[in-house]
């Protein structure tokens, strides 16, 4: 048996195509299947059964789909009153695929339906594990997506559905779950790329610590998780509609023009200090990397209309693959082009990128205002002494205590303090993107850097 992985490095997911000799069973695929069909294709299998650990809440499943398109089977968890017929399999359950065999294993903590399925050979011997939100590398999934009265209790099943995972199974046996790469459903950062259940007995915390403890400190640890996963459960167990991959329809520089006049959402997709050094007024960058889907779904006003602005068809192609992914299917077109032929007899913005270096000198001879974009937990661990916290996802509804004049804004990397720069950037405001890692503000010299009391 073969397991291969299907990486989304995007929202921090896996994806999994398990295959033996022709056959071939598909784990937690993410919305756009032809990634799947691909690989499929290219190990030569017929793709038989497909299998969702769980309701997901931080992207649209590709399962359904993709069960239709190849007449496999579709496994949801028993429990979840879905709008479409699958397979609803519970604990004990197996999953037949002729050479390969999967036992269900109810792991509930990340939902109350959570399931992981055992790959075992056909002696019956567990080989791997796809553990979905559940055991995760040197963590597990968080447990308060269902909101706030369901956070103890999901806590506690964490902690004795991990402790079952490491019971029940070998300590070599292969873990393979779908979160932990980044994924906000993880409670904590993951450690590593791979893992067995004997090394999470030394390594995680639902099994190096005793039951109180480790559900104290999972749901103290719990932090802001972008808003968007608010519409993922609803669509998961709808049916998500069939995906559009395609080139949104085109936008002139005058219709361009007349939506960002409008104040719709219009995204430029340009690296971070090209939009810096000319843009559109009244457009938003969103640099086109793997922190693109998370914070444009996070600030994004959900079915709003949406233009992306693009300096290729290949590079709004791959924004429309990563906007699918989390249920953003509704783009309203495309300005495709080198920024100065999309103007329209407007004159294009700019503002400063700078260094931390940059700002400590700018502090000893002016005065101005830092404002840190980071979540409210970095800003606590670490700041800037004077520095505003507005955290990026609420910039939108905080926008009035900005003030005028000189503004520095920065984040961890430059990422998020980059989307806030394009936010805030106004003629009345003179706008300074800190494209810089804070690491490098502590060893700066006139800047000083404190924790929250």
């Amino acid at each position: 048996m073969d397991v291969s992985i299907i990486e989304t490095s995007s929202l921090g997911d896996r994806s999994y195509l398990i295959s033996d000799g022709a056959v071939g069973v598909v784990v937690d695929p993410q919305r756009d299947i032809d990634r799947v069909l691909t690989l499929a294709h290219d190990r030569g299998v017929r793709i038989t059964h497909v299998l969702e650990t769980h309701i997901h809440n931080d992207y649209v499943t590709g399962g359904l789909e993709l069960a239709r398109t190849v007449g496999a089977e579709y496994a949801v968890p028993t429990g979840d009153d879905v709008g479409y017929q699958r397979r609803a399999v519970d604990d004990g359950d197996v999953i037949d695929a002729g050479p390969i065999q999967l036992q269900v294993m109810h792991t509930p903590g990340h939902t109350h339906h959570h399931v992981s399925y055992v790959l075992r050979d056909t002696a019956g011997t567990p080989h791997a594990v796809f553990t979905g939100g559940s055991m995760l590398f040197g963590t597990t999934g968080r447990t308060d997506l269902l909101g706030k009265a369901h956070t103890r209790e999901l806590t506690h099943a964490q902690y004795h559905s991990v402790h079952r995972l490491a019971d029940e199974l070998p300590a070599d046996t292969k873990i393979y779950p779908t979160h932990g790469f980044g994924s906000f459903c993880a409670a904590t950062p993951a450690s590593g790329d791979s893992s067995t259940v004997g090394e999470q007995r030394t390594t995680n915390p639902a099994l190096t610590q005793d039951e109180q403890s480790y559900v104290d400190e999972l749901i103290a640890g719990l932090s802001e998780y972008p808003a968007y996963y608010a519409h993922m459960g609803v669509i998961n167990t709808r049916g998500p509609a069939p995906v559009d991959l395609s080139l949104p329809a085109p936008v002139d520089p005058d219709e361009l023009r007349r939506r960002i006049e409008a104040g719709e959402w219009v995204v430029d997709l340009r690296e971070r200090t090209a939009f810096a050094a000319g843009h559109l007024g009244g457009t938003l960058g969103f640099e086109l990397s793997d922190s693109f889907v998370t914070y444009l779904g996070w600030l994004y006003q959900w079915g709003a209309p949406l233009t992306l602005i693009g300096e290729n068809e290949d590079q709004v192609t791959d924004a429309r693959r990563e906007l699918v992914r989390i249920g953003i299917d509704d783009l309203t077109g495309a300005a495709i082009g080198e920024i100065h032929t999309l103007v329209a007899g407007t004159e294009l913005r700019s503002y400063r990128v700078a260094n931390f270096p940059s700002l400590a000198e700018a502090l000893r001879k002016k005065d101005v205002t830092v404002v840190d974009v980071r979540k409210r937990d970095e800003y606590a661990e670490s700041h800037i002494d004077g520095a505003i916290n507005i955290p990026l996802h609420e910039l939108l509804g905080r926008m009035s205590e900005l003030p005028t004049g000189e503004v520095w804004v920065h984040c961890a990397s430059g990422y998020r303090a980059s989307v806030a720069a394009s936010m805030i950037d106004r003629p009345d405001r003179t706008t300074v993107l800190i494209n810089d890692d804070y690491e490098n503000a502590k060893d700066t010299r006139g800047i000083g850097v404190a924790a929250q009391r």
